[in-house]
This record gives structure tokens, C-alpha cells and sequence, in this order.
């Protein structure tokens, strides 16, 4: 269901490459999809996973030093999406705390089985995977590198920056035993390998656990309220969310990798809006593009990669502008958005052009239905 991301985005010379990538045949996302889940445990270089941790909670790689790391908005008790206490107006603030990207964190648990990098794929009809609400970074590796040289994230001004502070900290010596004693006389190699170490860090079954409850029903260990029985016969039935959520297999991922426009308002209280022109250049008038500012292509304005719906319950406020505080707004949301005359007055879509009125907005489920399906989206959370 929802949809989030917290840094600047704009179009770039990756958009040229994406158009020639365009055209090349799908290669069957629903595939390659469940071979990942049949294997859900990858092979993973403990070493540069061990790495990868000391350098996703390190503080002293932002700038200014000490007060940001890539936990601070992925954390692991929320479900490594932003905690509440670096949240303001639905987005997160960052290593300078009056600076503000235009997106709320989403989660980083599951984003391992992302199909990359972002390509057209010819069996689902769409652009799917990539990582990044956009899908603007090719795999895990690229899209950890990115934050650390945002400026209204971590702050860096260059990788030359990044690669000082990490020469300087006490575990240097394990980076250089991992990826070799002259790692540093290379400066793009030797920042290239701290995405290769976090990335590995991030696919270690501790962040995408498949532990929830809803994982021992599926495997016989658990049974389900009879409140989130129906919340699932809904979710798969009458609520469509499997549609783009799909709960069947071994072990569901709860995305499909796809994109889509739900139609979601601007969210008046997201502090960006009021950021100076160099950080916002547009003011209140900014329009997030999504996939579209990516690929350069109009179809895809106001879209989104859909996320998974794992931990959802953890990682509050939801859609890409944290605009939705609850889970039961978020429901009644795709519930009524698009009934006729608009009764629950909800403002008008961020980027109405490309918005899907067709499987959602109009469900016509009950207050006791809405319940239901939220009780059974607690059940994905991990242990």
C-alpha cells in the first residue's frame, strides 16, 4: 500500500541510458521473483557483512560528524524505515537537523529482492524494480552510496570527503583487510566497496527475517484471529490489495516490484515545501515526479515502485510524502478516494494525470472490513 523515499531527486543523464534500456524484452519479473523467495537466505560474505554494519551505524561519516548514519533512518525496532524521532511533517530530517528531503523513508528490510536495475519488463507491462521509491539506483551497493553525498541527508560534499572520515575510524584496518591493503589508491574503487559492504550488511536474513506471524500460519506454526482470517480473505478478495501485493507462495514478498499512482495529496505539513531554492528551487509549487522524473518519460509521472507491505505496522507515516499517519487512513484511503463526490473530502492528488481510479479508490468497504484488513496487516511484522 504505501509509497515513501527521503532525498532530493531529479532528472539526470541516467534517464538517456533508462531510455535505451526501455526497449529491451521483459525477462518475467514474476519469476524471478519466486526463485528469490525459494531462496530466501543468500549467500553472504560474512566478512564485508560485518563491514557493512559498522558502516551503516556509523554517525561519524556525515557531515557535520556524529549526526547521521544510514540507521538513523532505517532503524531496526522500526522496522528499518525512519523512527518518530527524526520525523517532522511525514519526512526526515538530516545530518543538519533543519534540512529536509521530500520523501519518507521507507523501509529497507526486503528491498534485497528487488529485481535490478530498474527495467521494462515485458510480462508485467511496466517499469518494475531498482531500488529507491523511483528505482533510480541499479542495485543495493549503488543506492547506499547515494545518501551519503545527498545534502539534505548526510552531507558529504564528495566521495573524497566520505573516504577521509572512514580512514580515520578504528575499524579502518578491517576495510582494508576485506578489500585490500591498497583500496584507498583507488578513490572510486575504494568508495564503490563501502556500497558493496553495506549492501552485503543489508542482505543478511537478521533485517528480512520472513518471521512474522503471518509467515507461521503460512507454514502451520501459527493460527490467525478470526478478525485477521478476514482481513485476509479481504486483503486477497474484495480490498484488491493483493493485486499489487500478492500474499500467495512460500514466502510472499507483498510487492510485486511494479509502480503505480494512487492518487495520494500533497502533504501540506512536509517541511520541504518551505526549504530555501538551493535545497527547493519550486517552493510550495513542487511536484513529485516518482519513476517519471526518472525515466523522462510522462506515463510514469506520479508513480511509484509499490513496497512491500512487511513490518508495515513499524514503519508509520506512509505513502512516498508520509502524508497518512495510520493504517486505517491508508485503508479507507484506497477505500473511498475515488467514490463519487468524494466522501470522505479528500484532497485533490499530487499528480492527478496518470492516477489509477480503475482497481482502487472506490471499494466500498465497511468500517468492520477496514478493521479487519488493518488487524491482518499487523500480522506482517517480524519477530
Amino acid at each position: 500500500m504505501p509509497h515513501r523515499r527521503a532525498s532530493i531527486v531529479s532528472p539526470s543523464a541516467s534517464a538517456i541510458f533508462f531510455k535505451m534500456r526501455i526497449k529491451l524484452i521483459g525477462i518475467g519479473v514474476l519469476s524471478l521473483l519466486a526463485a528469490a523467495c525459494e531462496q530466501q537466505t543468500p549467500l553472504i560474505d560474512q566478512q564485508k557483512a560485518d563491514l557493512g554494519s559498522l558502516l551503516f551505524f556509523d554517525t561519524m561519516l556525515s557531515e557535520p560528524q556524529g549526526n547521521q548514519s544510514c540507521a538513523s533512518c532505517h532503524t531496526p525496532s522500526a522496522g528499518f524505515a525512519a523512527p518518530q524521532g527524526i520525523m517532522t511533517g511525514g519526512v526526515a530530517h538530516g545530518a543538519t537537523p533543519t534540512l529536509f528531503g521530500n520523501r519518507n523513508p521507507p523501509t529497507l528490510a526486503y528491498s534485497q529482492f528487488s529485481p535490478t536495475p530498474q527495467h521494462y519488463d515485458a510480462a508485467a507491462g511496466t517499469i518494475v524494480g531498482g531500488q529507491f521509491l523511483d528505482g533510480r539506483a541499479a542495485d543495493l551497493a549503488a543506492q547506499a552510496l547515494k545518501p551519503l553525498l545527498n545534502p539534505v541527508e548526510m552531507g558529504n560534499t564528495n566521495s573524497a570527503m566520505v573516504l577521509a572520515k572512514l580512514q580515520a575510524r578504528p575499524y579502518v584496518n578491517q576495510f582494508t583487510n576485506v578489500f585490500g591493503n591498497d583500496v584507498f589508491s583507488d578513490s572510486t574503487n575504494a568508495y564503490a566497496m563501502i556500497g558493496q559492504a553495506i549492501a552485503e550488511f543489508e542482505k543478511q536474513t537478521s533485517i528480512s527475517k520472513f518471521s512474522s506471524k503471518f509467515d507461521a500460519y503460512r507454514h502451520g506454526r501459527a493460527t490467525l484471529s478470526a478478525q485477521e482470517q478476514y482481513g485476509l480473505s479481504l486483503f486477497n478478495g474484495k480490498g484488491n490489495c493483493a493485486s499489487c501485493h500478492p500474499s500467495a507462495g512460500e514466502f510472499p514478498l507483498f510487492t510485486d516490484f511494479t509502480n503505480d499512482n494512487l492518487g495520494v495529496p500533497k502533504n501540506p505539513a512536509n517541511p520541504f515545501y518551505t526549504q530555501s531554492a538551493a535545497v527547493n528551487p519550486d517552493g510550495v509549487n513542487y511536484i513529485d515526479l516518482g519513476i517519471g522524473a526518472i525515466v523522462d518519460d510522462i506515463e510514469y509521472n506520479g508513480k511509484f515502485k509499490v513496497p512491500t507491505l512487511r513490518n508495515i505496522a513499524l514503519t508509520a507515516p506512509y505513502m512516498h510524502n508520509g502524508v497518512f499517519t495510520t493504517l486505517t487512513q491508508v485503508v479507507q484511503f484506497y477505500n473511498t478516494a475515488c467514490a463519487p463526490g468524494n466522501p470522505d473530502g479528500w484532497a485533490a492528488a499530487e499528480y492527478p494525470a496518470t492516477r489509477n481510479c480503475r482497481e482502487l479508490g472506490n471499494l466500498r468497504l465497511t468500517t468492520d472490513e477496514i478493521a479487519a484488513i488493518v488487524a491482518f496487516l499487523q500480522t506482517l511484522t517480524d519477530e
